[in-house]
Formats: structure tokens, sequence, C-alpha cells
């Protein structure tokens, strides 16, 4: 990159050729796709989508067609249905979407990268630390949020009824609304005294994860949050900070397991987001599993000359 001058490039194009650079160093092969897909595509994943506003148009055979709003969907799409082993993926793609800054459609770049296959804990781990590795070729001044979709799915089993509204209160950080739902759905106390622990949790991994110990005795979700501290462990040898929040969900009807979202210092949305997402694998037919992320471009221009000016090589 010494020999690139980096001054006729927007700093959004700079942060994207590192990234592109990083993901390469790790084994991730580039992935390219056309402009546009079949609608019935992203209409029968919308949950999965940061927005359903979806541009279509009508190709010459009659097909309703769409600009690509999602890079992660086409990807899975032409995925073998049983992999025979791991494979990285890393894409640089322009997606369709309504833009964060203007709420207008807007043409954006997006990078990100997959991890699919046979996924284990090594997998997991190294999509966490790339998800760092990420953050700080954005900002020196980031955090990466983590949290486990099994902790959550594990301490809602004794809800009840009142499920739904529970987790939607663990979700908002709202303590009191757990304690008072448990109450009104007769939660024995002590699931009660896990289910509010999660809605108002938050810190370093370690200490949120030995929390856990002494709220509950429970097997699946020990092991859960042993596996969480690992994954954290992974991405915090990056110097990024990283925390622990069971707030943190994606979308539960695909995601499942670990997932993250990724902040830098003076943009207020999260600019990176991911996790495993098998529960997407098995609707579309794919007997693997996975786990990715995707870096938000459009917010990259809030980071402007900041990141670009950040770890010049």
């Amino acid at each position: 990159m010494n020999n690139i001058d980096l001054s006729v490039l927007s700093a959004e194009e700079i942060i994207s050729l590192k990234l592109r650079s990083l993901y390469k160093r790790y084994g991730y092969s580039c992935f390219k796709m056309s402009k546009f897909e079949e609608y019935d595509l992203y209409g029968k994943n919308k949950d999965f989508l940061i927005s359903d506003s979806v541009i279509t148009f009508t190709d010459t055979n009659g097909k309703l067609m769409a600009l690509k709003p999602d890079v992660t969907l086409s990807i899975v799409k032409n995925s073998p249905a049983e992999p025979a082993g791991v494979t990285r993926l890393y894409y640089d793609e322009n997606v369709y979407r309504i833009s964060e800054s203007t709420r207008r459609y807007k043409e954006l770049m997006q990078v990100g990268l997959e991890c699919m296959g046979p996924i284990t804990e090594k997998e997991v781990c190294e999509v966490a630390k790339l998800a760092a590795e990420s953050l700080k070729v954005i900002s020196e001044d980031s955090v990466l949020t983590v949290s486990d979709l099994k902790i959550r799915q594990a301490a809602l089993k004794n809800a009840g009824a009142g499920e739904r509204e529970i987790s939607a209160a663990i979700s908002a950080k709202n303590a009191g609304a757990v304690e008072k739902l448990c109450g009104a759905c007769g939660v024995d106390k002590q699931a009660e005294k896990l289910l509010t622990y999660l809605a108002s949790a938050g810190g370093s991994c370690a200490a949120v994860t030995e929390g856990l110990k002494n709220v509950t005795s429970d097997i699946e979700i020990l092991a859960a949050a042993d596996a969480l501290d690992r994954v954290c462990r992974a991405a915090e040898e990056t110097g990024v900070t990283v925390r622990a929040d069971f707030s943190l969900t994606g979308d539960i009807n695909y995601y499942n397991g670990v997932v993250f979202k990724g902040y830098v210092k003076g943009v207020p949305a999260g600019i990176l987001s991911g996790g495993q997402y098998d529960g997407l694998m098995a609707k579309m037919n794919k007997k693997s599993g996975a786990v990715g992320f995707a870096v938000y471009a459009d917010l990259l221009e809030r980071v402007g000359a900041r990141g670009a000016d950040n770890g010049k090589e």
C-alpha cells in the first residue's frame, strides 16, 4: 500500500482498501456478484435485512428483480448445500438501501466477510477478532459489543407466556420491567434473578460472565458463558475494547450463538454488525453453519478523515 497515492481516494475508499487487505491476509477470498437478484430472495428473508425497503424492477422476461440491498443472502444462496470444509469469503460491494444519514435511497459501499461450513468455536473466535481488527482500521477509539443468544434463550425457558415481553425488556435493558413481568407471569425467583441480570449486565466480558455464576447454576448457560469469554479474549488480542451486553440480539429468527456489534467514536449507530446465522442457512436448505459481519460504509462518511488517517501503512 506504500506505492498508492492515498490522496486521490476518499476516506471511505481508503478504509475499504485497508479492510480488503486485512481479510485477504487472513486467507479470505473475494466474492463478486451481480448488481441485482430475483426479488423473491429478499422477499422471503426480509427479517434478515436492515430495511425491508427494496428497489425493484421487472426484467424483460417478466420476473420481478431487485437491486441488491444485502450481500450475505447472495453468498448463502450460491454456497454449496453440504460443504466439504470451511469457506472464507470477503466482499466489497455496492448495495442499494436507505442511507442512515440521509434517509433516502443511496448506492452504498458495504464491506464484510462470511465464514461458512462446519463452524466451530475456532472460526467464531477468528471472525470476532477480525471484527475487532476492522474497527481498529476505522478508528482507534472503538468498542466491540458481544453477546451469545444461547444464554438468553436458555434463560427464557422458564418465562412461559411472558417470554416475548421479557425478551423485549432485556433488549431494552429495562431490569425493572423484567422483574415486574416475571412476577406477573409467575416466574420463580431464581429464574427471575437470572433474567434481571441479563437486562442489567454490561461491561468487560470476564466480569459479566463471572457474574453469571452468581445468578445461575445452569450447566448450559455456564458453558456458553465460558465460550463467550474465550471469544471475547480472542477479540481483545487486537487491543480493541470488548464489552459483553446481553441486550444485543441481531435478528433472533436467524441468528444463533455469538452476535456482535461495533461502534466508533463520533458515529451514533453501530458501524459493524454480525454473528452466527445458522438459522438463515437452515432456512435456505444449507447443511452448514455460518458466521460473519458487515461494515456499513455509509456511516464511514461520518468518520471522515479521522478514519482515513488511522493506521497508515
